[in-house]
């Protein structure tokens, strides 16, 4: 579901304005005008922007608090998502995810992690691997077993691998899921867990959203009635209306800048093996606005530190 958008820039614009009015008085004071507008000014101006101040902290911290709730954790937005395959914007972030795979990866066992309705799990089983799919969302695995039958796709709790049993995997493929991860902690903690479930020689691909795809237009994305995305730093949450599912609500992600997944990457016990940028070539038919010359993706491959 989504959460209502916190205004707490207002609010320290407000307790700015406050500050610099107490200063004014203070000043007043302090040069000897003892008149009553002045001794009042002078005891409520402070009190009105201590409160301001406190405002604009809890707001900011409301701002950034953990998702409660996975954005996609509805039946309607399951079903529309479920109708997607790989159109447009879309296309640059699995285009090039089979020579990536034939390169950094060997077996076919894998993990889809965040799977979803099951679009990335079908396109790593068509590559040969023996796939399992978790989510945390129960209507986004309904659509995907109804739309794979006779795949294995799990419900696991938020945070949760043990049901997996121990299983070792050659791939965990991750596409989009950091993105509704809200924390340092969280996604560090995840991270580790799925290097725990890697083969001695597995991999991991994370595929992310760039920064950039919030403050851009996009053949399947639109950002423009999100101004504020362009102040997001990482942690922030940010918004983006998708153009090719009839559901129009805006989707609302968790910003992370890429020296920050980085350091994630070192916490976790995990190396940078390759870092890709996928841009459109202009040759593929679609119209494209943004992609052609700024990546909306980051594709990170990595594996377990020896």
């Amino acid at each position: 579901m989504e959460r209502q958008k916190q205004s707490w820039k207002p609010m320290v614009f407000s307790a700015s304005a406050f500050w610099l009015v107490t200063i004014m008085y203070m000043w007043r004071l302090a040069a000897g005008d003892r008149s009553i507008p002045i001794l009042i000014g002078a005891f409520l101006f402070p009190i009105a922007a201590a409160l301001a101040t406190l405002g604009a902290l809890s707001m900011r911290r409301a701002a950034k608090r953990v998702l409660t709730e996975n954005v996609y954790a509805d039946a309607i937005r399951a079903r529309a998502y479920a109708a997607l395959e790989f159109p447009g914007t879309y296309h640059l972030a699995f285009r090039d995810l089979r020579a990536l795979v034939a390169k950094h990866v060997t077996g076919t066992r894998g993990l889809d992690f965040g799977c979803g309705a099951g679009r990335s799990t079908r396109y790593i089983e068509n590559l040969g691997f023996e796939v399992v799919g978790v989510d945390v969302s129960k209507e986004m695995i309904a659509e995907a077993r109804a739309a794979d039958p006779s795949g294995d796709y799990r419900v696991i709790p938020d945070g949760d691998l043990s049901s997996l049993d121990g299983s070792k995997f050659d791939l965990v493929l991750s596409t989009f899921t950091f993105d509704n991860i809200a924390t340092a902690a969280k996604k560090q903690l995840l991270l580790g867990q799925l290097r725990d479930v890697l083969d001695a020689d597995g991999r991991i691909i994370n595929l992310v959203s760039s920064p950039e795809i919030y403050v851009n237009e996009w053949a399947s994305f639109s950002t423009k009635d999100y101004p504020e995305n362009k102040d997001a730093r990482t942690g922030d949450h940010v918004r983006i209306v998708m153009h090719d599912v009839d559901d129009k609500r805006p989707v609302e992600d968790v910003m992370w800048e890429h020296e920050d997944y980085l350091k994630l990457y070192e916490e976790a016990g995990l190396e940078v093996l390759a870092t890709e940028r996928p841009l459109a070539t202009g040759e593929e038919g679609v119209d494209w606005v943004s992609e052609t010359e700024i990546a909306p993706w980051t594709i990170y491959i990595l594996a377990p530190k020896r």
